[in-house]
């Protein structure tokens, strides 16, 4: 039996992103948050806070860390212009993966705090939080945007979940835990993988059957 989708995950995605931009805001004006005034000053219970950053460097890592180091994909997302598909990908893909592979130290900490927080959730069936902020789909619905025009919805969203594994910290792991690649060779397998599957994704609606109805 298929998985229901969380009804409430939305307001739950709202709720990180109020904790984590309260923070922000926080550590700007000088004040190191705890958990707790983070809480306060995103007007949500401390409870619900604790349950989306279950320690204070779980919460630093993400407003201090993670966050500002993704600016400049951020950025680049923003600035894409041209509806070559493939171009779009190739600079999306090169960006993220040249700030993940050259900070990995602070990315696989990342992970290690995002499983560390699955694993304190663990036990409130029903109620997990998004582990992660979800930077990666947000990003690639604007960087496939001229692609929604040829594909149908389902294979658009598709792609843009296929494409995600070619990104990120998951990615960099795999490449050089499991396959035991040096850097350069595993950025180059992760833009040849976003390539194929875009290609076969445009190849696979061109054809006859993409024409039917």
């Amino acid at each position: 039996m298929a998985a229901q989708k969380d009804p409430r995950a939305n307001q739950k995605e709202r709720t990180r992103a109020a904790i984590v931009e309260a923070a922000s805001r926080m550590l700007q004006s000088g004040v190191q948050p705890t958990v707790a005034e983070a809480a306060e000053a995103a007007k949500v219970s401390r409870a619900t806070a604790y349950r989306y950053f279950p320690t204070p460097e779980a919460l630093h890592l993400e407003v201090a860390g993670v966050t500002p180091t993704y600016t400049p994909v951020e950025d680049l997302v923003k600035s894409l212009t041209g509806d070559d598909v493939g171009a779009r990908v190739d600079r999306f893909v090169e960006s993220i993966n040249g700030i993940t592979f050259a900070d990995e130290a602070r990315m696989r900490m990342a992970l290690k705090v995002y499983q560390e927080t699955w694993f304190a959730n663990r036990g409130e069936r029903g109620t997990t939080p998004p582990l992660r902020e979800g930077r990666r789909m947000r990003w690639l619905e604007g960087v496939l945007k001229p692609a929604q025009r040829t594909l149908p919805k389902k294979e658009w969203r598709r792609l843009q979940a296929a494409l995600a594994l070619t990104v990120g910290a998951d990615s960099m792991v795999i490449m050089k835990d499991v396959c035991r690649l040096d850097d350069g060779e595993a950025k180059d397998v992760l833009r040849w993988a976003a390539q194929v599957l875009l290609q076969a994704a445009l190849k696979q609606t061109s054809g006859p059957k993409s024409r039917r109805g």
